[in-house]
Protein backbone atom coordinates (compact mmCIF):
# COMPACT_ATOMS: atom_id res chain seq x y z
CA UNK A 1 0.00 0.00 0.00
CA UNK A 2 2.97 2.39 0.95
CA UNK A 3 4.00 1.97 -2.65
CA UNK A 4 0.62 3.49 -4.11
CA UNK A 5 0.48 5.85 -1.75
CA UNK A 6 3.69 7.26 -3.55
CA UNK A 7 2.56 6.32 -6.39
CA UNK A 8 -0.88 8.52 -6.43
CA UNK A 9 1.43 11.71 -4.58
CA UNK A 10 3.84 11.89 -7.21
CA UNK A 11 0.78 11.99 -9.87
CA UNK A 12 -1.00 14.71 -8.04
CA UNK A 13 2.24 16.66 -7.54
CA UNK A 14 3.15 16.06 -11.23
CA UNK A 15 -0.42 17.43 -12.36
CA UNK A 16 -0.82 20.26 -9.89
CA UNK A 17 2.88 21.77 -10.69
CA UNK A 18 1.49 21.80 -14.82
CA UNK A 19 -2.25 22.75 -13.97
CA UNK A 20 -1.84 26.44 -14.99
CA UNK A 21 -0.62 25.26 -18.37
CA UNK A 22 -3.43 22.47 -19.19
CA UNK A 23 -6.01 24.87 -18.34
CA UNK A 24 -7.57 25.81 -21.90
CA UNK A 25 -5.95 22.99 -23.53
CA UNK A 26 -7.10 19.85 -24.87
CA UNK A 27 -5.29 17.70 -22.14
CA UNK A 28 -7.57 18.07 -18.65
CA UNK A 29 -6.64 17.38 -15.33
CA UNK A 30 -8.78 13.96 -15.27
CA UNK A 31 -7.79 12.89 -18.88
CA UNK A 32 -4.20 12.96 -17.39
CA UNK A 33 -5.03 10.94 -13.80
CA UNK A 34 -6.58 8.57 -16.21
CA UNK A 35 -3.71 7.95 -18.33
CA UNK A 36 -1.13 7.62 -15.58
CA UNK A 37 -4.00 5.21 -13.42
CA UNK A 38 -3.50 3.17 -16.98
CA UNK A 39 0.05 3.33 -17.50
CA UNK A 40 1.00 2.21 -13.20
CA UNK A 41 -2.23 -0.04 -13.33
CA UNK A 42 -1.82 -3.80 -13.66
CA UNK A 43 -2.40 -3.34 -17.46
CA UNK A 44 0.96 -1.58 -17.78
CA UNK A 45 3.65 -1.49 -15.26
CA UNK A 46 1.26 -3.20 -12.32
CA UNK A 47 2.76 -1.14 -9.86
CA UNK A 48 -0.85 -0.12 -8.83
CA UNK A 49 -2.84 -3.56 -7.43
CA UNK A 50 -5.33 -2.77 -5.42
CA UNK A 51 -8.49 -5.14 -5.46
CA UNK A 52 -11.21 -3.57 -7.35
CA UNK A 53 -13.76 -5.55 -5.35
CA UNK A 54 -11.93 -4.48 -1.59
CA UNK A 55 -12.91 -1.76 0.57
CA UNK A 56 -10.34 0.62 -0.37
CA UNK A 57 -11.74 1.53 -3.38
CA UNK A 58 -15.33 2.13 -2.15
CA UNK A 59 -14.46 4.00 1.01
CA UNK A 60 -12.99 6.93 -1.40
CA UNK A 61 -15.15 7.06 -4.13
CA UNK A 62 -18.13 7.13 -1.33
CA UNK A 63 -16.02 9.84 0.02
CA UNK A 64 -15.52 11.31 -2.91
CA UNK A 65 -19.13 11.51 -3.72
CA UNK A 66 -20.78 12.56 -0.40
CA UNK A 67 -18.16 15.92 0.24
CA UNK A 68 -19.57 16.25 -3.94
CA UNK A 69 -22.76 15.48 -3.71
CA UNK A 70 -23.13 18.13 0.07
CA UNK A 71 -21.37 20.72 -2.28
CA UNK A 72 -23.37 20.64 -5.53
CA UNK A 73 -26.79 20.91 -3.37
CA UNK A 74 -25.32 23.78 -1.08
CA UNK A 75 -25.22 25.80 -4.13
CA UNK A 76 -28.81 25.11 -4.86
CA UNK A 77 -30.22 28.79 -5.18
CA UNK A 78 -34.23 28.86 -6.10
CA UNK A 79 -34.14 32.48 -6.99
CA UNK A 80 -31.43 31.62 -9.70
CA UNK A 81 -32.94 28.44 -10.31
CA UNK A 82 -36.31 30.41 -11.54
CA UNK A 83 -34.26 32.57 -13.61
CA UNK A 84 -32.22 29.73 -15.25
CA UNK A 85 -35.31 27.16 -15.77
CA UNK A 86 -35.59 27.13 -19.47
CA UNK A 87 -32.24 24.68 -19.62
CA UNK A 88 -31.33 23.06 -16.35
CA UNK A 89 -35.20 22.39 -15.51
CA UNK A 90 -35.49 21.13 -18.78
CA UNK A 91 -32.23 18.89 -19.05
CA UNK A 92 -33.27 17.61 -15.49
CA UNK A 93 -36.96 17.42 -15.83
CA UNK A 94 -37.49 16.11 -19.82
CA UNK A 95 -33.52 15.16 -21.01
CA UNK A 96 -32.37 13.13 -17.66
CA UNK A 97 -35.46 10.78 -17.94
CA UNK A 98 -35.71 10.55 -21.62
CA UNK A 99 -31.70 9.65 -21.08
CA UNK A 100 -32.65 6.64 -19.30
CA UNK A 101 -35.25 5.38 -21.74
CA UNK A 102 -33.50 5.69 -24.19
CA UNK A 103 -30.21 4.60 -23.05
CA UNK A 104 -32.32 1.57 -21.55
CA UNK A 105 -34.02 0.55 -25.02
CA UNK A 106 -30.88 0.69 -26.58
CA UNK A 107 -29.00 -0.96 -23.98
CA UNK A 108 -31.67 -4.25 -24.80
CA UNK A 109 -30.43 -3.66 -28.25
CA UNK A 110 -27.14 -3.77 -28.42
CA UNK A 111 -26.01 -5.78 -25.03
CA UNK A 112 -28.24 -8.67 -25.77
CA UNK A 113 -27.29 -10.94 -22.49
CA UNK A 114 -28.73 -8.15 -20.19
CA UNK A 115 -32.41 -8.81 -19.56
CA UNK A 116 -34.91 -5.27 -19.32
CA UNK A 117 -33.85 -4.37 -15.51
CA UNK A 118 -30.25 -4.98 -16.16
CA UNK A 119 -30.39 -2.36 -19.44
CA UNK A 120 -32.13 -0.15 -17.28
CA UNK A 121 -29.28 -0.14 -14.24
CA UNK A 122 -26.98 0.46 -17.44
CA UNK A 123 -28.84 2.99 -18.32
CA UNK A 124 -29.30 5.03 -14.41
CA UNK A 125 -25.61 4.37 -13.83
CA UNK A 126 -24.80 6.38 -16.92
CA UNK A 127 -27.35 9.34 -17.07
CA UNK A 128 -25.76 11.93 -14.67
CA UNK A 129 -23.33 14.18 -16.16
CA UNK A 130 -20.37 15.82 -14.72
CA UNK A 131 -19.27 18.99 -16.09
CA UNK A 132 -15.82 19.27 -14.56
CA UNK A 133 -14.92 16.85 -17.35
CA UNK A 134 -15.55 19.31 -19.56
CA UNK A 135 -14.47 22.56 -17.06
CA UNK A 136 -13.47 24.76 -20.14
CA UNK A 137 -16.80 25.09 -21.70
CA UNK A 138 -18.71 25.75 -17.95
CA UNK A 139 -16.02 28.38 -17.78
CA UNK A 140 -15.73 30.43 -20.65
CA UNK A 141 -16.88 33.53 -20.13
CA UNK A 142 -17.25 34.74 -23.80
CA UNK A 143 -20.62 31.47 -23.34
CA UNK A 144 -23.43 32.87 -23.11
CA UNK A 145 -24.24 32.67 -19.31
CA UNK A 146 -27.41 30.93 -19.81
CA UNK A 147 -25.94 27.59 -21.29
CA UNK A 148 -22.72 27.39 -19.35
CA UNK A 149 -24.38 27.69 -16.20
CA UNK A 150 -27.15 25.98 -17.14
CA UNK A 151 -24.79 22.88 -18.03
CA UNK A 152 -22.93 23.44 -14.24
CA UNK A 153 -26.64 23.13 -12.72
CA UNK A 154 -27.92 20.17 -14.17
CA UNK A 155 -24.81 18.25 -13.35
CA UNK A 156 -24.82 19.31 -9.34
CA UNK A 157 -27.94 17.83 -9.54
CA UNK A 158 -28.43 15.01 -11.68
CA UNK A 159 -26.31 12.41 -9.41
CA UNK A 160 -28.23 13.30 -6.56
CA UNK A 161 -31.25 12.30 -8.42
CA UNK A 162 -30.08 9.44 -9.77
CA UNK A 163 -29.52 7.68 -6.48
CA UNK A 164 -32.94 6.19 -5.84
CA UNK A 165 -33.58 5.52 -9.25
CA UNK A 166 -30.09 3.94 -8.83
CA UNK A 167 -31.97 1.41 -5.98
CA UNK A 168 -34.81 1.63 -7.25
CA UNK A 169 -33.16 -0.28 -10.16
CA UNK A 170 -30.87 -2.41 -8.40
CA UNK A 171 -33.57 -4.16 -6.00
CA UNK A 172 -36.09 -4.14 -9.17
CA UNK A 173 -33.67 -6.67 -10.52
CA UNK A 174 -32.96 -8.76 -7.59
CA UNK A 175 -36.83 -9.36 -7.65
CA UNK A 176 -36.75 -10.63 -11.54
CA UNK A 177 -33.85 -12.44 -10.98
CA UNK A 178 -35.43 -14.08 -7.04
CA UNK A 179 -32.97 -12.88 -5.16
CA UNK A 180 -34.98 -11.35 -2.77
CA UNK A 181 -38.55 -11.06 -2.23
CA UNK A 182 -41.13 -8.12 -3.49
CA UNK A 183 -41.64 -7.22 0.02
CA UNK A 184 -38.48 -7.62 1.07
CA UNK A 185 -37.11 -5.35 -1.78
CA UNK A 186 -39.65 -2.83 -1.39
CA UNK A 187 -38.89 -2.15 2.23
CA UNK A 188 -34.98 -1.72 1.55
CA UNK A 189 -35.84 0.74 -0.53
CA UNK A 190 -38.32 2.62 1.64
CA UNK A 191 -35.71 2.26 4.03
CA UNK A 192 -32.47 3.62 1.85
CA UNK A 193 -34.52 6.70 0.95
CA UNK A 194 -36.28 7.43 4.23
CA UNK A 195 -33.82 7.21 6.60
CA UNK A 196 -31.42 9.36 4.10
CA UNK A 197 -33.93 12.08 3.62
CA UNK A 198 -33.93 11.50 7.71
CA UNK A 199 -30.53 11.63 8.06
CA UNK A 200 -29.92 14.80 5.38
CA UNK A 201 -32.70 16.98 7.21
CA UNK A 202 -31.16 16.17 10.67
CA UNK A 203 -27.35 17.07 9.47
CA UNK A 204 -28.04 19.84 6.93
CA UNK A 205 -30.54 21.44 10.09
CA UNK A 206 -27.84 21.07 12.48
CA UNK A 207 -25.04 21.92 10.00
CA UNK A 208 -26.78 25.30 9.14
CA UNK A 209 -28.01 26.18 12.69
CA UNK A 210 -24.36 25.79 13.76
CA UNK A 211 -22.97 28.02 11.45
CA UNK A 212 -25.78 30.56 11.44
CA UNK A 213 -25.92 30.69 14.85
CA UNK A 214 -22.10 30.64 15.39
CA UNK A 215 -21.71 33.48 12.91
CA UNK A 216 -24.25 35.46 14.06
CA UNK A 217 -22.98 35.45 17.86
CA UNK A 218 -19.60 35.34 17.25
CA UNK A 219 -18.42 32.14 18.42
CA UNK A 220 -16.80 30.76 15.29
CA UNK A 221 -12.83 31.34 14.23
CA UNK A 222 -11.80 32.01 10.70
CA UNK A 223 -10.08 28.63 10.39
CA UNK A 224 -12.84 26.44 11.71
CA UNK A 225 -15.86 27.95 9.61
CA UNK A 226 -14.71 26.16 6.32
CA UNK A 227 -14.85 22.48 8.04
CA UNK A 228 -18.38 22.93 8.77
CA UNK A 229 -19.60 21.55 5.26
CA UNK A 230 -17.23 18.62 5.47
CA UNK A 231 -18.52 17.75 8.89
CA UNK A 232 -22.11 18.32 7.97
CA UNK A 233 -21.54 16.06 4.60
CA UNK A 234 -19.82 13.46 6.89
CA UNK A 235 -23.19 13.65 9.68
CA UNK A 236 -25.28 12.91 6.79
CA UNK A 237 -24.02 10.17 5.42
CA UNK A 238 -23.43 8.42 8.73
CA UNK A 239 -26.57 9.02 10.39
CA UNK A 240 -28.39 7.81 7.14
CA UNK A 241 -25.56 4.64 6.85
CA UNK A 242 -26.46 3.73 10.79
CA UNK A 243 -29.90 4.23 10.59
CA UNK A 244 -29.93 2.05 7.51
CA UNK A 245 -30.49 4.74 4.66
CA UNK A 246 -28.49 5.84 1.82
CA UNK A 247 -25.84 8.32 2.79
CA UNK A 248 -25.86 9.65 -0.40
CA UNK A 249 -29.20 10.65 -0.41
CA UNK A 250 -28.58 12.14 2.67
CA UNK A 251 -25.45 14.20 1.74
CA UNK A 252 -27.27 15.78 -1.37
CA UNK A 253 -30.51 16.44 0.91
CA UNK A 254 -28.08 17.74 3.90
CA UNK A 255 -26.45 20.21 1.29
CA UNK A 256 -29.37 21.51 -0.31
CA UNK A 257 -30.64 22.48 3.70
CA UNK A 258 -27.52 23.78 4.95
CA UNK A 259 -26.84 25.40 1.53
CA UNK A 260 -30.84 27.29 1.38
CA UNK A 261 -30.91 28.26 5.22
CA UNK A 262 -27.43 29.38 5.40
CA UNK A 263 -26.44 30.63 2.13
CA UNK A 264 -24.85 33.86 2.69
CA UNK A 265 -22.21 32.20 5.14
CA UNK A 266 -22.47 28.62 3.22
CA UNK A 267 -21.01 30.49 0.33
CA UNK A 268 -18.16 31.81 1.73
CA UNK A 269 -16.72 28.68 3.58
CA UNK A 270 -17.32 26.22 1.04
CA UNK A 271 -13.53 25.96 -0.41
CA UNK A 272 -12.38 23.79 1.58
CA UNK A 273 -15.10 21.38 0.95
CA UNK A 274 -14.04 22.67 -2.66
CA UNK A 275 -10.53 21.16 -2.67
CA UNK A 276 -11.40 18.13 -0.63
CA UNK A 277 -13.61 17.29 -3.46
CA UNK A 278 -11.49 18.07 -5.75
CA UNK A 279 -8.22 16.35 -4.41
CA UNK A 280 -10.64 13.17 -3.69
CA UNK A 281 -11.61 13.07 -7.41
CA UNK A 282 -8.15 13.38 -8.96
CA UNK A 283 -7.35 10.05 -6.52
CA UNK A 284 -10.54 8.42 -7.97
CA UNK A 285 -9.98 9.16 -11.50
CA UNK A 286 -6.06 7.64 -10.56
CA UNK A 287 -7.29 4.46 -9.27
CA UNK A 288 -10.03 4.69 -11.79
CA UNK A 289 -7.51 4.19 -14.67
CA UNK A 290 -5.71 1.30 -13.02
CA UNK A 291 -7.77 -0.82 -11.40
CA UNK A 292 -10.77 -0.36 -13.08
CA UNK A 293 -10.50 0.79 -17.00
CA UNK A 294 -7.13 -0.78 -17.32
CA UNK A 295 -7.93 -4.33 -16.55
CA UNK A 296 -11.10 -3.60 -18.44
CA UNK A 297 -9.76 -2.79 -21.99
CA UNK A 298 -8.59 -6.59 -22.36
CA UNK A 299 -11.99 -7.97 -22.10
CA UNK A 300 -13.86 -5.18 -24.26
CA UNK A 301 -16.57 -6.41 -27.13
CA UNK A 302 -17.37 -4.25 -30.34
CA UNK A 303 -21.09 -4.75 -28.64
CA UNK A 304 -19.44 -2.79 -25.13
CA UNK A 305 -17.49 0.06 -27.78
CA UNK A 306 -20.59 0.70 -29.91
CA UNK A 307 -23.06 1.23 -26.92
CA UNK A 308 -20.22 4.11 -25.38
CA UNK A 309 -20.29 5.70 -28.49
CA UNK A 310 -24.07 5.50 -28.67
CA UNK A 311 -24.36 6.72 -24.79
CA UNK A 312 -22.13 9.61 -25.08
CA UNK A 313 -24.32 10.65 -28.70
CA UNK A 314 -27.23 9.23 -29.37
CA UNK A 315 -28.48 8.84 -25.64
CA UNK A 316 -27.60 12.25 -24.55
CA UNK A 317 -28.43 14.40 -27.93
CA UNK A 318 -31.84 12.90 -28.82
CA UNK A 319 -33.08 13.76 -25.54
CA UNK A 320 -31.63 17.10 -24.78
CA UNK A 321 -32.91 18.03 -28.35
CA UNK A 322 -36.50 17.09 -27.50
CA UNK A 323 -36.01 18.82 -23.74
CA UNK A 324 -35.35 22.00 -25.53
CA UNK A 325 -38.08 22.05 -28.11
CA UNK A 326 -40.05 25.48 -27.67
CA UNK A 327 -37.52 27.12 -25.80
CA UNK A 328 -35.97 28.98 -28.89
CA UNK A 329 -32.74 27.87 -28.60
CA UNK A 330 -31.11 27.67 -32.04
CA UNK A 331 -29.25 24.47 -33.30
CA UNK A 332 -25.42 25.33 -32.42
CA UNK A 333 -26.95 25.74 -28.59
CA UNK A 334 -28.88 22.65 -28.54
CA UNK A 335 -26.32 20.74 -30.29
CA UNK A 336 -23.52 22.03 -27.96
CA UNK A 337 -25.66 21.01 -24.57
CA UNK A 338 -26.46 17.80 -26.22
CA UNK A 339 -22.59 16.84 -27.04
CA UNK A 340 -21.57 18.43 -23.32
CA UNK A 341 -22.79 15.40 -20.88
CA UNK A 342 -19.60 13.80 -19.76
CA UNK A 343 -19.57 10.89 -17.35
CA UNK A 344 -17.58 10.77 -14.56
CA UNK A 345 -17.46 10.32 -10.96
CA UNK A 346 -20.82 9.35 -10.09
CA UNK A 347 -21.14 6.97 -12.78
CA UNK A 348 -17.34 5.48 -10.75
CA UNK A 349 -19.29 5.57 -7.95
CA UNK A 350 -22.87 4.04 -8.70
CA UNK A 351 -20.35 1.27 -10.95
CA UNK A 352 -18.83 0.13 -7.69
CA UNK A 353 -22.02 -0.22 -5.80
CA UNK A 354 -23.36 -2.37 -8.60
CA UNK A 355 -20.34 -4.50 -8.12
CA UNK A 356 -20.39 -4.74 -4.18
CA UNK A 357 -23.69 -4.93 -3.68
CA UNK A 358 -25.87 -6.17 -6.65
CA UNK A 359 -26.07 -9.99 -7.73
CA UNK A 360 -26.38 -9.20 -11.19
CA UNK A 361 -26.15 -12.40 -13.62
CA UNK A 362 -25.01 -9.30 -16.20
CA UNK A 363 -23.06 -7.62 -13.80
CA UNK A 364 -19.53 -7.91 -15.71
CA UNK A 365 -21.45 -6.80 -18.74
CA UNK A 366 -22.57 -3.45 -16.72
CA UNK A 367 -19.20 -2.86 -15.21
CA UNK A 368 -17.01 -3.50 -18.56
CA UNK A 369 -19.29 -0.98 -20.34
CA UNK A 370 -19.70 1.96 -17.72
CA UNK A 371 -15.52 2.17 -17.10
CA UNK A 372 -15.22 1.98 -21.40
CA UNK A 373 -17.99 5.30 -21.87
CA UNK A 374 -16.57 6.70 -18.66
CA UNK A 375 -12.69 6.21 -20.28
CA UNK A 376 -14.23 7.44 -23.20
CA UNK A 377 -15.79 10.45 -22.00
CA UNK A 378 -12.83 11.34 -20.45
CA UNK A 379 -11.08 11.39 -23.53
CA UNK A 380 -13.64 12.66 -25.82
CA UNK A 381 -15.20 15.47 -24.04
CA UNK A 382 -11.57 16.44 -22.44
CA UNK A 383 -10.31 17.01 -26.01
CA UNK A 384 -13.09 19.01 -27.53
CA UNK A 385 -13.93 21.07 -24.38
CA UNK A 386 -11.88 23.86 -25.19
CA UNK A 387 -11.95 24.12 -28.93
CA UNK A 388 -15.63 23.41 -29.09
CA UNK A 389 -16.41 26.30 -26.37
CA UNK A 390 -14.07 28.71 -28.41
CA UNK A 391 -15.97 27.93 -31.37
CA UNK A 392 -19.42 28.07 -29.74
CA UNK A 393 -18.25 31.34 -28.18
CA UNK A 394 -17.14 32.95 -31.76
CA UNK A 395 -20.91 31.58 -32.96
CA UNK A 396 -23.02 33.13 -30.27
CA UNK A 397 -20.69 36.98 -30.24
CA UNK A 398 -21.33 36.53 -34.17
CA UNK A 399 -25.36 35.80 -32.95
CA UNK A 400 -25.82 37.66 -29.99
CA UNK A 401 -27.64 40.53 -31.10
CA UNK A 402 -30.07 38.24 -32.35
CA UNK A 403 -33.52 39.31 -30.21
CA UNK A 404 -35.11 35.86 -31.02
CA UNK A 405 -32.38 33.55 -28.94
CA UNK A 406 -33.36 32.34 -26.12
CA UNK A 407 -29.13 32.42 -25.14
CA UNK A 408 -29.07 36.22 -24.11
CA UNK A 409 -30.66 36.02 -21.15
CA UNK A 410 -27.66 36.13 -18.45
CA UNK A 411 -28.32 34.52 -14.99
CA UNK A 412 -25.89 34.90 -12.36
CA UNK A 413 -22.43 32.95 -12.49
CA UNK A 414 -21.63 29.87 -10.15
CA UNK A 415 -18.22 27.81 -9.22
CA UNK A 416 -17.93 24.65 -10.83
CA UNK A 417 -16.44 21.91 -9.69
CA UNK A 418 -12.72 21.07 -10.83
CA UNK A 419 -12.08 18.09 -12.35
CA UNK A 420 -8.97 16.77 -9.89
Amino acid sequence: MSLELAIIAAAVLAVAGVSRRLTGTSVTPAMAFVVIGVLVGPLVLDDVTLNPDGTTIRTLAEATLTVVLFADASRIKLRVLRREDAVPLRLLGIGLPLTIVVGAVLAAAVLTDLNATEALVLAVVLAPTDAALGEAVVTEPRLPSRIRQGLNVESGLNDGICVPLLLIALTTADVEDHLSSSHHAITIVAEEIGYGILGGVVAGLLAAGVLTIGCRRDLITGPWRPVLPIAGATLAYGVAAALGGSGFIAAFVAGAIFGGLSSDESEKDSRLSDEIGNLLGAVTFLVFGAILLGPALKHVSWEIVLYAVLSLTLVRMLPVAIGMIGTGARGPTVAFLGWFGPRGLASIVFTVIVVQESRLPAANTIVLTTYVTIGLSVLAHGITAAPAARAYARWYESHRRDPAGMERVAVEDRRVRASG
